[in-house]
């Protein structure tokens, strides 16, 4: 069975703590830890804490690649790298997510495809899935704020995160990104968009994107990886009405995993 992990992210405003309380409650699998200012997500001990006094695991951890994150532990991108792989390997995850470089990050976007390979040679147990991202749309005008751009593939790495929120926003289709990842993509991060020019990361269901086919055709594609939960619910009124979509989205995660593909019907 493919596990259900839900991202730290899930739970803002609330802190990481309020994660792992969620998650054991709702019955998720595990967690993703999104490394961020919050000191707890970035020290080991406390994480075991809550792990243990839950019960749930922490499954995969995001490297701190935010814009809001580029002090966290570090205003060195490789030293962050390596600070979430040992993270990683503390906690027994086997995916340290990253995202491409910014542009303005020069020497880092230059060597970073060398740079990935090389620590997932120092880090025999942990993988480096490279994420999709999307472009910056501003009066009109469109940016793309990562080099040499927001899709991995046009690169080439030996392990994928594909984010279908961000799929939307970018206004590619995550079925035929997925394709394009093939045997490397290893993690998914679940969430659904409407094409508007931002990273919407609704609950599943809520948009346009092919969540559903997604999960359903994992089997098919050899997936071996975790899918996560990675929605914003920031704008709930209440713990109550989060928890409302935090079930819904486990629900649908759940449902759709165990659904055969449409190719496997038509078999």
């Amino acid at each position: 069975m493919t596990e259900v992990l839900l991202s730290t992210s899930s739970v803002f405003p609330e802190p990481t703590s309020s994660a792992f309380e969620m998650a054991a409650d709702l019955g998720y699998d595990g967690v993703e830890v999104m490394v961020w200012t919050d000191a707890v997500s970035q020290d080991a001990s406390a994480l075991k804490g809550l792990s243990k006094h839950y019960r749930v695991k922490v499954g995969s951890v995001h490297a701190p690649c935010l814009l809001v994150t580029q002090r966290v532990w570090s205003p060195d991108p490789w030293e962050r790298l390596r600070r979430a792989a040992g993270l990683a390997e503390e906690m027994d995850a086997p995916i340290v997510v990253v995202h491409p470089p910014f542009a303005w990050q020069r020497d880092y976007a230059r060597r970073f495809r060398e740079g990935i390979a090389e620590l997932r040679m120092a880090f025999g147990t942990v993988d480096f899935a490279v994420e999709n991202m999307f472009p910056v749309r501003m009066a009109g005008r469109q940016f793309i704020p990562y080099s040499p751009g927001y899709d991995p593939t046009d690169v080439g790495f030996d392990a994928y995160t594909l984010d279908i929120s961000h799929c939307a926003a970018s206004r590619r289709d995550p079925l035929a990104m997925a394709d394009t990842m093939g045997a490397a993509l290893a993690h998914i991060h679940l969430g659904d968009g409407t094409g508007e020019a931002r990273d919407e990361h609704l609950v599943p269901g809520r948009g346009n994107q092919p969540c559903a086919e997604l999960l359903s055709s994992l089997a098919r594609r050899g997936f071996t990886g975790s899918v996560v939960v990675e929605v914003s619910t920031r704008k709930a009124t209440s713990r109550a009405e989060r928890r409302i979509d935090l079930a819904e989205a486990l629900e649908f995660a759940r449902t759709h995993l165990a659904a055969p593909s449409i190719v496997d019907r038509l078999a």
